[in-house]
């Protein structure tokens, strides 16, 4: 039987990530044996569900017929696999999680260090993205659940954490220090640093409905280069509080005469799909 679950897996799995190059890498098979589970499928059952053309591959209707089915009985099958985790208890195992940079710097570690007091065979991996890769690790199962800005854009579980304001960096000795908060209105043809990823990012859209432009001479998703070009005077910029603790940086911030604000939260599938080693570290982490 458990066998024939692999290839519902296997089925479920190609068809939510459109490839079987994408399935193969996140089930640590080859495509090749991929592609034959579903080709078993295929034949045990008399229909086809994948066709496979130049484009990529497309359901089926007698796969999407099945497609629910499918589903259901691997995520069983992965609720299953939990409850028996739970039974042996949590001596060994692996969270996955996905996470920006700031998440990771300063508020993972300390969590993580008191959960491995506990359970010092517990292995963690990090995978730091912008918040649509984080969506789609968790919706991909790549991830057991991940840490985004809320709401998500996804269909997904999410629990607030954090209301993360945005603040204005500058280098020191910069005009605008004299003042105590500064209108957004001021950032028009500023030369500014843009913390954004492939056009997507809380500052774009902060500017957008500010109808702001300011000068924008660099574009990366890392805030610490960014601290540090603001440091050498090559622009301001505006960056999460968060990013902004305990920094090596020389440099200055200031509020948003409005202010502005990134609501930061845990986004998860379901509960169901959470391992025993997951829901414990989660709740031992809203705890913190």
């Amino acid at each position: 039987m458990d066998m024939n679950i692999q290839k519902y897996i296997a089925f479920v799995k190609t068809v939510e990530l459109g490839s079987f190059t994408k399935a193969a890498k996140i089930l640590n098979y080859s495509q090749s044996g991929i592609s034959r589970m579903i080709s078993d499928l295929e034949q045990e059952w008399g229909i086809t569900l994948l066709e496979r053309n130049r484009a990529g591959l497309r359901l089926t209707s007698d796969g999407m017929n099945v497609l629910p089915y499918a589903k259901e009985l691997a995520e069983k099958y992965q609720t299953l696999q939990n409850q028996l985790a739970e039974l042996g208890h949590l001596d060994t195992g692996l969270i996955r999680i996905g996470t920006f940079s700031s998440v990771a710097t300063h508020w993972l570690p300390e969590a993580i260090k008191t959960f491995q007091a506990d359970y010092p065979k517990i292995d963690f991996e990090l995978l730091l993205g912008d918040y649509e890769e984080i969506e789609q690790w968790i919706l991909e199962g790549r991830v057991d659940f991940g840490f985004s800005r809320l709401p998500a854009a996804h269909d997904l579980e999410q629990k607030f954490l954090h209301d993360d304001e945005q603040l204005v960096v500058l280098p020191q000795g910069h005009p605008f220090l004299n003042k105590e908060k500064i209108p957004v209105t001021d950032l028009e043809h500023q030369p500014f640093i843009l913390l954004e990823r492939e056009g997507n990012s809380d500052i774009t859209e902060l500017l957008t409905d500010a109808k702001v432009q300011p000068q924008i001479k660099f574009r990366t998703w890392d805030d610490y280069s960014i601290l540090a070009m603001v440091e050498k005077n090559l622009g301001i910029s505006i960056l999460p509080k968060l990013i902004l603790q305990r920094i090596a940086y020389q440099i200055e911030t200031r509020p948003l005469e409005k202010p502005v604000f990134r609501k930061v939260g845990i986004l998860y599938r379901n509960p169901s799909l959470l391992s025993l080693a997951s829901r414990e570290f989660l709740k031992l982490f809203l705890e913190f």
